[in-house]
């Protein structure tokens, strides 16, 4: 069968989606697949024309990636693809627009607030920060709406930080979140098809939280999988992640991220192409489920061609 493999691509996040895409092509190559290898930008819907795959993987991160850019095309061109549809792609990537389908539907997710780019620099929203504070409390998380990998995310722990927070995460989006920060344990829930794989805890290593140097320097963040929790505490985790996936409905694969705080497991975002890089926590849990990365891609594959190139019908 021919591949495609999309990767690189011009968002922030090129470099890891390189690695992604390496490491699926090769192994595609070890199962018997003709690969085709795309990196992502200016005549992309020629080389789709002439390579004439039968199925797209998708390695892309961030924009133009996860953010249903590149499912609209294959969509338009007829080729079936990895990973969710467009209309999931959609909601995962806007982390805002996320959290609202999340809130409406039940799912616990931390309190937030947010604006643009123009509240903050001409409407005066840092004037509003007295309200933030009541809301949010110290400290509490500033990150871009649409952006991945940890980027642009920083940590307010007072008034003092704020202004400068912002302006870091809108230097990656021109919408900012800021989010109630949860203290307790990183856990990441993957799903493959509608079955949840082990939990994993994510353990860094450093007194920083889980950047973008923790997830991809090898050796800066331990990882348990599955995570040393009680039975109860699991399912209860895995149950709010499965929620999340569908909620935003999401299909094929996703990463669901969790903070397990004094009040249980919350959501914090929902990863619709989750990396696939040696020190990747989805292939981590599909290792601790006991199968190869080559059956996993196998798997993925199946679900595409089962799918077809239709996006799937967003639910919630």
């Amino acid at each position: 069968m021919k591949v495609a493999v999309l990767k690189g691509g011009s968002s922030e996040e090129r470099s890891v989606s390189l690695r992604s895409g390496a490491r699926v092509e090769d192994a595609l190559g070890r199962l018997g697949h003709e690969v085709a290898p795309i990196d992502v930008g200016p005549g992309f819907v020629e080389l789709l024309r002439e390579d004439r795959p039968d199925v797209a993987f998708i390695a892309l991160h961030g924009r133009d990636g996860e953010d249903g850019t590149v499912q609209e095309l294959l969509e338009i061109l007829g080729i079936p693809y990895t990973g969710p549809g467009v209309a999931a792609c959609v909601r995962c990537m806007d982390k805002v627009l996320a959290k609202h389908a999340l809130r409406a539907a039940g799912v616990p997710t931390p309190d937030w607030v947010s604006f643009n780019e123009t509240a903050f620099l001409r409407l005066g929203a840092i004037d509003a920060l007295e309200n933030i504070e009541e809301r949010l409390g110290f400290p509490f998380v500033v990150k871009p709406s649409r952006q991945g990998s940890a980027l642009g995310v920083t940590f307010a722990s007072d008034r003092g930080d704020v202004a400068k927070a912002i302006m870091s995460a809108l230097s990656y989006d021109d919408q900012v979140l800021l989010e109630r920060h949860v203290s307790g344990r990183e856990l990441a829930i993957s799903v493959v098809g509608d079955e949840p794989l082990p939990v994993l805890e994510v353990i860094p290593k450093q007194e920083h939280h889980y950047d973008f140097a923790a997830r991809y320097d090898i050796g800066s963040t331990e990882f348990s999988c599955p995570a040393d929790l009680d039975p109860e505490t699991a399912a209860s985790a895995t149950g709010v992640a499965m929620s999340a996936y569908r909620v935003l409905g999401c299909e094929g694969f996703s990463r669901v991220d969790v903070m397990l705080g004094e009040d249980g497991p919350e959501v914090l975002e929902v990863n619709a192409i989750p990396g696939m890089t040696e020190t990747s926590l989805l292939p981590l849990a599909v290792e601790a489920s006991g199968r190869t990365f080559e059956e996993f891609l196998d798997q993925l594959i199946d679900l595409a061609l089962q799918r077809g190139p239709s996006s799937a019908t967003l639910s919630g």
